[in-house]
């Protein structure tokens, strides 16, 4: 018996890396992936998508953001958070701080320049390169409460995953990887993408918002299918 090949299927994920929802989301995804073995050989890429495009380099600390953003009080953000972590550990994906002593405030910060690294290892390492950089971000935002607006930060994660420091940091002052990124972000808009993650299978089909696992099988198989045929 022939065995037949995987279906190699390209998956472009507007995404924020402060983006809660998105850490989870990819979770899930993965998930959905181990469950495709054998059928989907999936190519994930990453794309700009900026949730606080205005914030200050100061940034802001997440309770008076989302309090000032979304009008909640400190119960209600208190239960929506339970209620996100609860999915993301069943996502096996953890958003709480794993540093050494008391945790630091959570902070919302400018993202603009991570969007430019992450960018720029799309471009010179690939996209595999470009996920790690990606899941190493989320890890410093979430379990390490590190300052993913700085220069710094950013060029100590980027080197972390063996980028080249020197080349990262010539990323984040390339006008011409700005430019791209600043393109990303307005191709959201006209996907009518208006929050993250959303997923696009294929360029063809959007998924929006971070899915359980069955719904990515299930539009997973159907795109394949619809390859294959």
């Amino acid at each position: 018996m022939t065995e037949t090949a995987p279906c190699s299927l390209t998956i472009d994920i507007w995404s924020d890396v402060m983006c809660p929802w998105c850490a989870i989301g990819y979770g899930q995804l993965q998930k959905a992936l181990g469950q495709l073995e054998g059928e989907i050989d999936a190519h994930i890429r990453w794309h700009a998508f900026e949730l606080n495009p205005e914030m200050a380099e100061a940034g802001e600390e997440q309770a008076a953001h989302i309090q000032r953003k979304y009008g909640r009080t400190p119960d209600e953000s208190a239960a929506v958070r339970g209620q996100m972590r609860s999915i993301a550990e069943g996502a096996g994906v953890s958003l709480d701080y794993e540093g050494d002593g008391e945790a630091p405030p959570a902070m919302m910060w400018n993202t603009f320049a991570a969007h430019c690294l992450l960018t720029w290892a799309l471009e010179t390492a690939g996209p595999e390169k470009q996920t790690e950089l990606k899941l190493a971000l989320f890890r410093a935002h979430f379990n390490e409460r590190r300052n993913i607006g700085a220069r710094d930060v950013l060029l100590d994660v980027a080197q972390s995953v063996g980028l080249e420091r020197a080349g990262a940091l010539a990323a984040l002052t390339d006008p011409e990887i700005a430019t791209r990124v600043r393109a990303e972000e307005r191709q959201a808009w006209d996907m009518n993408i208006t929050g993250v993650p959303a997923m696009v299978i294929e360029g063809k089909l959007l998924i929006p918002g971070a899915q359980v696992p069955e719904t990515y099988v299930n539009v997973l198989r159907r795109v394949a299918e619809k390859t294959a045929a």
